[in-house]
């Protein structure tokens, strides 16, 4: 592997154990993809079967925009192949995509009109960066499902699946995890908010355009908060990133 393949695999699996620390995944469902540096139309996926917990970086597998698979020692799950692979075909900027059934962000999308609304700074982070997909269709076990849901998230980089979950897409895996984290805090805060049966103080539409656009233009952050989180794996969980 070229030290440029190690770092995105590495990258990748701590996306997933920390997210799996964090409660955002759903048994062994659910992926995150990477295009794999210096392969284009390649990228790195989490395999079926592996909880997200005890994934290494040896365990990845590659496949193709196609969704085919290219190499590993795992196979993928068929959903995976059909959202993943359309999302990274018909998205230039997504380098990374996670889709996930957290559950904060998932409540949003099993209520009418559910929407993530401008009541906390934590969703301000997505002002304008929001699509809905309304209309549940079943298992995405096609290539025509994939290529729907890819077209309604347009260019937003959080899509929200009508009675199903989230895609979250980005550039790189610290920008894309960072949107993740986030986007579920901010739809936690939203829904304990809306429990108590009193209205949402909403910020102005002014406001949360300002603040978005200074929370996105902080270049740094991101980067931090994974390198933060491979070290509490480092201290935790001794092993996660062998490679073999």
């Amino acid at each position: 592997m070229t030290p440029q393949e190690i770092e995105a695999r590495t990258d990748l699996t701590a996306a997933l154990r920390s997210a799996s620390r964090l409660g955002l995944g759903e048994g062994i469902c659910n992926h995150f993809s990477l295009a794999l540096p210096g392969a284009p139309g390649h990228f790195l996926i989490n395999p079926q079967g592996l909880h997200w917990s005890e994934i290494t970086p040896g365990d990845l597998v590659v496949v193709d925009a196609q969704g085919r698979k290219v190499s590993g020692k795992h196979s993928v799950e068929p959903t995976a192949f059909f959202i993943h692979s359309a999302i990274h075909r018909g998205r230039a900027n997504a380098a990374c995509v996670m889709h996930t059934h957290m559950p904060h962000a998932t409540a949003l999308t099993v209520i009418h009109n559910g929407r993530l609304e401008w009541a906390s700074q934590n969703a301000l982070k997505f002002y304008n960066r929001c699509a809905y997909d309304d209309d549940y269709n079943g298992l995405a076990l096609d290539e025509a499902e994939g290529e729907r849901m890819c077209a309604r998230m347009r260019d937003a980089d959080v899509l929200f699946l009508g009675n199903h979950g989230v895609i979250v897409c980005g550039p790189t895996v610290h920008a894309t995890f960072d949107d993740l984290y986030y986007l579920e805090r901010a739809c936690m805060l939203q829904v304990l908010a809306m429990s108590t049966g009193k209205p949402l103080r909403q910020v102005s539409e002014t406001v949360a355009e300002k603040t978005g656009r200074q929370m996105n233009e902080e270049s740094q952050q991101a980067q931090l908060h994974l390198a933060a989180l491979k070290r509490l794996l480092d201290r935790d969980e001794p092993g996660w990133s062998r490679m073999d």
